[in-house]
């Protein structure tokens, strides 16, 4: 008989590249699968070749929803018929920690980020300090864990010491289909950003300097809080042919838009050790599509960026700067003959045997 695991999460499903990998990944491996999320509004179809779950919930910010979202989790996870909960992130662990409890089940637990040390927590002092004391209370209790690289495996190591695994959220090998670019404007290069539109991502600062980019386009794939702030940026420095907002992105169709660009941007801000320590899947995603990354040099996007030579680090960000570095990366194209390499080692299927030696461990 199947195990039966559920996999809980509090984004919307769509375009969470490392919960539908996973999920994949324990289908794959003979697992009966329930993942389970949230629906907005904006939420696009999903199909899937295991059972899934989305949320419609009453609040979607503020205390309320993680209130919201971890009552509803809780009382599925009690009632469901399972044998392993996998949780991802601090922000689902008290309704999953809860209900493994109570029925005695397994629980594994996936940290994609220093969720205490969020920008969005900075200056919430008393929100920030309730996290810690979760964190404070369930993390010592853990026993099956994994997360997204070393530094916070490290970090959490050092503080509660659990011996977090590492699974890295890179995109699966061969990726490459024959298409025509999805994205073509004759006699310029595309400069790409995916991921998702919040603050501290650094794209204040490349719109900035988009008027002093000669012969390029800025396409920005995806969406969140920061949208309209950004659009009415470019709208006020009267760039809006130099730049192009997309939206999201189905998964399965991202590739032959991020193989389309010249560039591909990683540029963070230093708000707090989540980012300081953030290894983006986009730096993966660019390395598969073959294209070089503009990034922030902070310690694990640098280890990758120069051990596997895959582009352009900085650590400032003024406009004719940036604007500079940019437009020599457009003129004197980067040699990515290497990147075939690259790519067969920084891949999902080398990361699942991790995953699943987490997920089987007894």
């Amino acid at each position: 008989m199947k195990k039966r695991i559920i996999i809980s999460v509090s984004s919307d499903l769509s375009t969470d590249q490392r919960v539908l990998k996973v999920a994949q990944s324990c289908f794959s491996n003979g697992y009966d699968v329930l993942l389970i999320g949230r629906k907005l509004k904006t939420s696009q179809a999903l199909t899937l070749p295991y059972r899934y779950k989305r949320l419609k919930l009453l609040f979607n910010h503020s205390a309320l929803f993680y209130a919201e979202i971890n009552i509803r989790f809780f009382f599925l996870l009690l009632f469901s018929s399972s044998d392993i909960l996998l949780s991802n992130d601090t922000d689902t662990l008290p309704a999953n920690f809860l209900a493994s409890k109570i029925r005695r089940k397994k629980l594994v637990f996936d940290a994609h980020e220093l969720f205490p040390e969020l920008p969005e927590l900075a200056n919430r002092t008393k929100a920030k300090r309730i996290w810690e004391k979760l964190e404070n209370w369930i993390f010592p209790q853990l026993t099956h864990s994994y997360t997204v690289c070393k530094s916070i495996a490290d970090y959490y190591k050092n503080k509660y010491d659990i011996d977090m695994k590492v699974v890295r959220n890179v995109p699966y090998a061969d990726l490459k289909t024959e298409h025509k670019p999805k994205i073509n404007y004759p006699n310029k290069k595309i400069i790409i950003y995916q991921g998702a539109l919040n603050m501290g991502r650094g794209l204040e600062w490349v719109l900035d300097a988009m008027p002093s980019v000669e012969n390029g386009i800025l396409v920005i794939i995806g969406d969140g809080d920061i949208r309209r702030e950004l659009e009415e940026q470019t709208r006020m420095l009267k760039i809006e042919d130099k730049v192009l907002f997309l939206g999201k992105i189905a998964i399965d169709k991202l590739y032959e838009y991020t193989s389309s660009a010249s560039i591909g941007l990683c540029l963070l801000e230093e708000k707090g050790l989540s980012y300081y320590y953030a290894l983006p899947n986009r730096i993966f995603d660019y390395i598969q599509a073959r294209i070089p990354v503009l990034a922030t040099r902070f310690p694990e996007i640098t280890n990758i960026v120069e051990t596997y030579k895959t582009g352009v680090l900085i650590d400032h960000y003024e406009p004719h700067y940036l604007a500079e570095v940019i437009n020599d990366m457009l003129t004197f194209p980067f040699n990515t003959d290497h990147f075939e390499a690259a790519a067969k080692e920084l891949c999902w299927e080398n990361e699942e045997k991790v995953l699943m030696a987490v997920i089987s461990e007894q």
